[in-house]
C-alpha cells in the first residue's frame, strides 16, 4: 500500500490536479518515460484546509494510490534506489507504506449468560454497543425512553413550532440520542490508536452517510442525514437478532447480592411496567436523564460530581465567520465549506471560557427535555448552508458552581439540580420561549428590542424572545463570558460587537460521573456505565467509541449462547 500525504492544492482543484501530483510525487515520468505509466486512481483518506495565506485557500490532502501491485513494486523500487538524489529524498517524506490499523472485534469468552444483555438508551454509545453485541451473536435487547427517529422529528418539529414538550422524546431522548439534533459533528481529540474512531465512522458511512465523512479533518453528517444513518444501523442489529423497544423507560433495577437480577421498564404511551431478567445491563443513558441519574443514586450505584461548562450559544452572519476564516464572505464559489472557527481564552480570574459544538450554518435549537425549564443547542443540516452560524460559549463550572438548594453541595447530584435551575431561570426570563439578547445589552444589563439585524425565525428552532440573559447565571460567570467575548473579538473582527446570544447551553457534558473499574463494570456486578452520560465521552465518536468498550468487555468474558429473557 503507499499513501501519500501533504498535497497542497488550491480550493476548487479536482481529480485531474490531483492525479497530476500524485504523478510528480512518485517520480512517474521518469520511471516511465515519455508519459507511459499506466492508468491509476487515488482514494482520499484524508482532507483538510490550509487557510494561513486567505484569501488564498488551498486544500491538503492524503491519498491512497491504486494500482496494480507491479507498479507499486517498481514504483518503490526507484524511490529507493534513487533515496540519495534531493529531490527524490523530499518527495520520500510524503509517501508512507506501514499498514494501518484496523479495527477487530474481539473473539467471545466462555462464560454462559442466562439473559441476553440489555442496552439502555439507543445514542451513539448505546448503538453502537448494541451494534457490535448483536455482531458477535449476542442479540442484545435495546430499549429508548424516546421514539424512532423518524416520529421524533415530526415530534420536535410540532415542539419548535409551539407544541409542548415531551420529556420522554425529544431532542435529548430518542433514537439518536442528542447527537441527532445537532451538527451530527464527528471529531474527537481522543487519538485512534486502537483503530475504534475510524471503525465508528466507517459504520456511519457504511449506513448511509456521505463519503466524505470518512476523509475530512472535520467530519459532519448533518441532522437531515443522521435520521435515516441511525435508523439503518437499528435495522441491522434487528437483522442480527437483536430486538429494539421505543418508548420503554428504566425506571429500578432489582439487585441481589451486590449484583444484578432484573430491570424495571415502564411503557411510556401505557405506564404499563414489567420486569425484564438480565445479568448484564449497560447504562447509555445520556446526559439529560435525570430521573434515571436519581433512580440509580437512590439504588446505590456509585456516582459522583463531575466537572461541566455552562454559558450561551452565540450567533452571527455565517459571511462574517466566513471572512474571519477565509478572507472572503463567499464560500460556495470558491469550493470552500461553511468556514467554522475554534477560541479559548483564560480570564484574569483563572476561569476557562472557549467554544463548543460550533455550527456553521445553521441554527440555535431549543432542546429543553423537561416542562419549565429551557435549554439550547446548536444544529446544522449536511449542506451547512443557512444563513446564521452560532457555538456555544462556555465557562468551565466547578461543584463551587453548584449553587442549588435541593441537595447538599457536595451531593453527587448537586451539579445536575444547578442545571435544572439554570434552564429554570431561562425559562422565566424567556416566559417559556428560547431567550435571545444582543452581546452589548447583555453587558449593559439592559434589553433592546429586537436583537439588531437578526430575524429569530431565521437563527433559532424553536420560538425566541428578546429577554435580559445577564444574572441567569454567577457575576463570575457573567463576567468570564463578557471578558473572552473581547478578547475573541481582537482576533476576529466584531465577534463581540456583532453578537446575538441566546439561552442557556447547560448540558455541555453529564454533571455525574457513574463509577466504574477496569473492566467497565459498577459497583452493582452486571451494571456497565457508559457514553457521555455516564461521564466517559464528550461527543457522538467518544460515546460510540466507548460503547464499543463495554461491548468488548462483555464480548471477551461471555459466549453468545443465551437463553432470552
Amino acid at each position: 500500500m503507499i499513501r501519500i500525504r501533504n498535497i497542497r492544492l488550491p480550493a476548487g482543484s479536482g481529480r485531474e490536479e490531483i492525479i497530476e501530483e500524485i504523478a510528480k510525487i512518485l517520480c512517474l515520468r521518469k520511471i516511465y518515460p515519455g508519459n507511459s505509466y499506466p492508468d491509476f486512481s487515488y482514494r482520499i483518506l484524508r482532507r483538510s484546509i490550509d487557510a494561513r495565506r486567505k484569501p488564498e485557500i488551498f486544500f491538503v490532502y492524503t491519498v491512497e494510490l491504486l494500482a496494480e501491485d507491479e507498479t507499486e513494486r517498481r514504483i518503490l523500487k526507484y524511490l529507493h534506489d534513487n533515496r540519495t538524489n534531493p529531490r527524490v529524498s523530499r518527495k520520500l517524506d510524503k509517501i508512507l507504506t506501514e499498514p494501518v490499523t484496523e479495527y477487530v472485534i474481539p473473539e467471545c469468552g466462555t462464560k454462559k449468560l442466562s439473559s441476553r444483555p440489555v442496552v439502555v438508551g439507543a445514542g451513539p454509545s448505546g448503538l453502537f454497543c448494541a451494534l457490535l453485541l448483536a455482531r458477535r451473536g449476542f442479540a442484545p435487547l435495546l430499549i429508548e425512553r424516546g421514539e424512532p427517529a423518524d416520529k421524533r422529528s415530526r415530534r420536535v418539529s410540532d415542539f419548535w413550532a409551539g407544541g409542548a414538550v415531551d420529556p420522554d422524546s425529544n431532542v435529548a431522548f430518542g433514537e439518536g440520542g442528542a447527537g441527532t439534533f445537532s451538527d451530527g459533528k464527528l471529531t474527537t481529540l481522543t487519538k485512534d490508536v486502537s483503530g475504534r474512531n475510524t471503525y465508528v465512522i466507517k459504520t456511519f458511512y457504511e449506513h448511509g452517510a456521505p463519503e466524505n465523512i470518512t476523509y475530512d479533518a472535520k467530519p459532519h453528517i448533518g441532522t437531515d442525514i443522521l435520521t435515516s444513518v441511525v435508523m439503518n444501523i437499528r435495522k441491522e442489529i434487528i437483522s442480527l437478532g437483536g430486538e429494539v423497544l421505543f418508548n420503554t423507560r428504566l425506571s429500578d433495577i432489582g439487585v441481589s447480592d451486590d449484583a444484578l437480577s432484573y430491570i424495571t421498564v415502564v411503557d411510556v404511551c401505557t405506564g404499563h411496567s414489567r420486569k425484564i431478567k438480565t445479568d448484564i445491563c449497560i447504562l447509555c443513558i445520556g446526559h439529560s436523564a435525570r430521573d434515571t441519574f436519581e433512580m440509580l443514586y437512590g439504588r446505590n450505584v456509585s456516582m459522583r460530581q463531575k466537572n461541566f461548562a455552562a454559558g450561551f450559544r452565540v450567533i452571527h452572519p455565517q459571511s462574517m465567520v466566513n471572512m474571519w476564516q477565509y478572507g472572503r464572505a463567499d464560500n460556495e464559489s470558491a469550493g470552500l465549506p461553511a468556514a467554522d472557527y475554534k477560541v479559548t481564552n483564560e480570564t484574569g480570574s483563572g476561569r476557562r471560557v472557549y467554544s463548543f459544538c460550533m455550527c456553521p450554518g445553521g441554527y440555535v435549537v431549543n432542546a429543553s427535555s423537561e416542562v419549565g425549564g429551557i435549554c439550547v443547542n446548536g444544529m446544522s443540516e449536511n449542506k451547512r448552508d443557512a444563513k446564521y452560524a452560532n457555538s456555544a460559549i462556555i465557562a468551565a463550572v466547578t461543584p463551587e458552581d453548584f449553587v442549588q438548594d435541593e441537595v447538599a453541595a457536595d451531593h453527587p447530584l448537586a451539579g445536575m439540580y444547578y442545571q435544572r435551575n439554570i434552564e429554570h431561570m431561562a425559562y422565566l426570563r424567556g416566559k417559556g420561549r428560547v431567550p435571545i439578547q444582543c452581546f452589548g445589552d447583555f453587558e449593559q444589563d439592559t434589553i433592546q428590542s429586537p436583537p439588531g439585524d437578526l430575524s429569530p425565525t431565521d437563527a433559532v428552532k424553536g420560538e425566541a424572545v428578546t429577554a435580559n440573559l445577564r444574572g441567569i447565571f454567577s457575576e463570575a460567570i457573567d463576567s468570564a463570558v463578557i471578558e473572552s467575548m473581547h478578547k475573541f473579538g481582537y482576533t476576529m473582527k466584531g465577534f463581540d460587537e456583532c453578537a446575538v446570544m441566546a439561552g442557556v447551553e447547560a448540558r455541555t457534558s453529564s454533571p455525574v460521573r457513574i463509577e466504574r473499574d477496569d473492566h467497565f463494570v459498577s459497583n452493582i456486578k452486571g451494571i456497565y456505565p457508559c457514553g457521555e452520560g455516564a461521564g466517559y465521552a464528550g461527543g457522538i465518536v467518544s460515546a460510540a467509541a466507548d460503547g464499543i468498550k463495554c461491548a468488548e468487555e462483555i464480548i471477551k468474558s461471555y459466549t453468545p449462547e443465551t437463553e432470552n429473557g
